[in-house]
């Protein structure tokens, strides 16, 4: 049904999510287009193009195909169980931030149990991932990356995992530092006011990569261990 699977962090239905969406021009939960919203003289369409395909969310476990003799099904079915296990928690809150090069809402506070939950994710649903393209691996390779993160790369299909891990929800492509404060500035009374504080994570989204690249929300699971 999907090219590619993923588990993200995504915001529940509401006024923060919508308004991510809208910034971004893609409802995954929907699967529609939105328009964006008009802030100050941004191009926001061309400053979200490139995160724009995944829609508003956070990486649990990145995009990956399935293995041989594993379906959708079989993944829901082990998604259902794993988050059944799970504890909820939450974070202090969302800052706004211009890091590593692009704008993202990165978490406050304690992350501990955020850190913890994602290596499970992406731990017990390993056997779902079909290993990485060569082709894939040679792009990865093209972040320089540290020789912690090519391990991660070779065990995991994805470098940033564990130590390497750092949760993020992204609201832009590449920018350069001084466009990218110009942006936070004008951008955070819209954002800010509604984000949740605490920060409630009480469910992961299994979502589905479209042919055409544009990701879908499958199904939302409760972390109820």
């Amino acid at each position: 049904m999907f090219e590619r699977y993923a588990i993200f962090y995504t915001p529940p239905p509401g006024a923060f999510a919508d308004f991510c969406a809208s910034w971004l021009g893609w409802d995954s939960r929907a699967g529609t287009e939105c328009n964006h919203p008009q802030i100050a003289d941004i191009d926001i369409a061309q400053l979200t193009e490139t995160p724009r395909k995944y829609g508003i969310h956070g990486t649990l476990k990145a995009p990956f195909r399935l293995a041989t003799g594993t379906n959708q099904t079989s993944l829901q079915a082990a998604c259902t169980q794993m988050a059944a296990a799970l504890p909820a928690f939450r974070l202090d809150g969302l800052a706004l931030k211009h890091h590593r090069g692009f704008l993202a809402l990165r978490p406050r506070g304690n992350v501990t149990m955020l850190n913890r939950t994602a290596q499970h994710i992406v731990e017990t649903l390993d056997q779902f991932r079909a290993p990485a393209a060569p082709s894939e691996l040679a792009r990865r390779r093209q972040a320089n990356l540290t020789e912690r993160q090519e391990e991660n790369l070779t065990q995991w299909g994805y470098p940033y995992v564990a130590k390497d891990f750092h949760f993020h929800l992204t609201l832009s492509g590449r920018i350069d530092p001084a466009i990218g404060a110009e942006v936070t500035d004008a951008l955070a009374p819209h954002l800010l006011p509604l984000i949740p504080r605490p920060f409630p994570i009480n469910q992961i989204t299994l979502m589905g990569e479209a042919r055409n690249g544009m990701f879908h929300e499958i199904h939302r699971y409760d972390l109820s261990g």
